[in-house]
């Protein structure tokens, strides 16, 4: 198995890399049906791969820790594997929120001038990202008959 910094590492590049292709599919059609499937699904199929086996390795020395508290979720953090597993875990959700955005805009006709902004957003701060966009979807209008219909 990785050490936490190798997997870190790995994970934190092949992200970089999966944003960067997720930012050039707003301005060039032509690729849209081989990066999303691979920002999507496939990059966070592995991620979740990564993320069970930093997750079974961190709680396996059974540091404790939980939910139930700021005091426990420090605490199961305290280990580098659960947090290398933490991190993992907002570079899957964030990469597949950065796809739904990319492929929403595309379908809705949303100016890449407002959907990279949200992109970047998403990918240095998740739900900010998202709300950025949410707010486009919003004045642009029509956002909850096209998107969950």
């Amino acid at each position: 198995m990785l050490s936490p910094d190798s997997l870190f590492s790995l994970c934190s590049s092949a992200a970089l890399v999966a944003w960067a292709a997720l930012a050039a599919s707003v301005f060039l059609p032509a690729i849209r049906r081989y990066v999303w499937p691979a920002t999507g699904l496939a990059l966070p199929a592995l991620f979740a791969v990564a993320y069970v086996g930093a997750l079974v390795a961190g709680l396996s020395k059974g540091g404790g820790g939980g939910f139930g508290s700021i005091a426990e979720v420090r605490q199961l953090f305290a280990d580098d594997h659960a947090l290398t597993a933490g991190w993992i875990h907002y570079l899957a959700f964030d990469l597949i929120v950065g796809t739904l955005i990319a492929r929403d805009a595309a379908r809705s006709g949303v100016s890449a001038v407002f959907v990279v902004p949200a992109l970047a957003l998403t990918f240095l701060f998740g739900p900010a990202g998202f709300l950025a966009y949410f707010v486009v979807r919003l004045a642009k209008g029509g956002f909850w008959k096209e998107s969950f219909s």
